[in-house]
């Protein structure tokens, strides 16, 4: 079996006037968080509605663990869109039923998983409520346990924070985890760069209908490495500045009442040698490399291209 759940292979799609998609490859490994980040208007929902059979390229192919993409692979995907669509007049759990079984669940089988979802969530009394009864994050939370609720191999959730409160936005994403945990392949459209440090094994960045960055994120950050360090030192007995040799460019210094922080590039020496210099000006406190944030990638590869 493909070690890729979904192969998107030169994805195109126009519009009359507007090329949504230009080119596109994406590889999707089985069992991991794959972030697909971008500005508005990129191309993410395009590919989204793609991937979900809603819209069919122009150009290009897909596979499905390694097979052509066919309209029965959409029972083992589950798809939360951005833009929510649960019926406001409905109850809600007239509603997840009626949900459930569109997926192929029998309605036994999907009262009793809704039932464990809904006292794992905290949505007990929900039940016979109207859904315009409820805020957006509780309609959020329902949606959510409707998207999982028939076990997928592929969920894709898009932008799946948005109306959350701090405390319902680490409880989905502690279930994601579990999921993953479990083999479920996960796809997130996000702009929150937060949930793509914490969540994400992998990520493509789309801008202006072109991926422009992919890979793991633990590669793509090592690919931006600025080499800058961040020593802080208390006891200061010589300006570490002045003991710096040709092989160091000292950035920036800042002082308070006990400790002196440098910010310091290595230009051809190494963190080891860096770290004996800082011994020899005081008592080393702290000492790490500033290594970008998935944010500070996202903001410069899109100014760039």
């Amino acid at each position: 079996m493909s070690s890729y759940i979904i192969e998107a292979e030169h994805i195109t799609k126009r519009y009359a006037s507007h090329t949504a998609l230009e080119d596109v490859s994406l590889q999707i490994p089985v069992g991991k968080v794959f972030g697909m980040l971008g500005p508005n208007g990129a191309g993410k929902t395009t590919m989204i509605r793609i991937l979900n059979q809603i819209i069919a390229p122009d150009e290009g192919e897909l596979r499905f663990f390694g097979e052509k993409l066919l309209p029965k692979d959409i029972e083992s995907i589950g798809y939360l869109p951005e833009e929510r669509g649960l019926y406001k007049k409905m109850k809600v759990g007239e509603q997840a039923l009626y949900l459930a079984q569109l997926k192929g669940l029998k309605k036994s089988e999907a009262k009793e998983k809704l039932k464990t979802w809904f006292d794992k969530f905290e949505m007990d009394g929900w039940w016979n409520k109207k859904v315009e009864e409820l805020s957006k994050g509780m309609q959020q939370k329902v949606q959510f346990v409707t998207t999982i609720l028939h076990e997928p191999k592929l969920l894709i959730l898009d932008e799946p924070f948005t109306g959350f409160d701090p405390i319902n936005a680490a409880l989905v994403k502690d279930e994601i985890l579990l999921l993953k945990e479990k083999g479920t392949s996960i796809i997130i459209s996000t702009h929150r760069m937060e949930s793509v440090e914490e969540l994400c094994d992998n990520i493509a960045l789309i801008n202006k209908s072109k991926k422009v960055l992919g890979g793991s994120v633990k590669d793509i950050r090592k690919q931006h490495k600025t080499d800058i360090y961040e020593v802080k030192i208390t006891n200061l007995r010589s300006d570490l500045g002045a003991l710096l040799s040709a092989n160091y460019q000292l950035l920036s210094t800042k002082k308070d009442d006990e400790e002196t922080t440098y910010e310091i590039k290595i230009v051809s020496g190494s963190s080891s040698d860096l770290i004996q210099l800082a011994g020899k000006a005081g008592d080393v406190h702290s000492f790490k490399e500033l290594v970008p944030s998935m944010n500070d990638i996202f903001i410069q590869t899109v100014q760039s291209n």
